[in-house]
């Protein structure tokens, strides 16, 4: 999956480059345009162009959050799956836009949405993958929480008929 979003991300981005300039602006029909749009604009910062010029750390931070994915992720039981997909979003993000870093220095965004800051497929991969991931976490707590409860009442059942005097016969 991972290497989905990576392969995804760079075609797109590929994309972007041959066909606009930086700062164009496409959309399929004119009345489109304010609401959403193709603008090609590029990205030393983070995700929707936050911290700019920062380009080192955040390559440096992607390399360590997918060091620290690869090595957490054959640990998670196979039934965590949302847990294990959120993490593969987060990698492919992660590692589309270190490509970008490493490749220019800079990442390509493109996707514009209304007034939302303009992002790419990693960006939305990594975005995606964190929600998904406290979801995972939440469902994962509940079901573990939910498990105890239920060992517990049978715990309880179990002391009591332990406890009862024998019937009489």
């Amino acid at each position: 999956m991972a290497g989905f979003v990576v392969i995804l991300d760079q075609w797109s981005k590929v994309t972007v480059r041959a066909n606009l300039d930086v700062g164009e602006i496409w959309a399929p029909w004119h009345w489109l345009i304010p609401y959403a749009r193709i603008l090609y604009i590029e990205n030393s910062g983070a995700a929707f162009g936050i911290f700019q010029g920062m380009n080192s750390f955040f390559s440096i931070l992607a390399v360590l959050v997918a060091i620290a994915i690869i090595y957490y992720f054959p640990q998670i039981p196979l039934e965590d799956w949302l847990i294990r997909f959120a993490l593969c979003l987060q990698l492919g993000g992660a590692l589309g836009n270190l490509i970008d870093r490493i490749n220019s220095g800079l990442v390509t965004d493109f996707i514009s949405v209304w007034i939302f800051p303009v992002f790419n497929i990693a960006d939305a991969s990594i975005s995606v993958g964190t929600a998904l991931l406290i979801l995972g976490m939440v469902l994962k707590e509940r079901k573990e929480q939910q498990r105890k409860e239920s060992l517990d009442e049978s715990m309880a059942e179990q002391l009591n008929a332990s406890t009862l005097p024998p019937s009489e016969e």
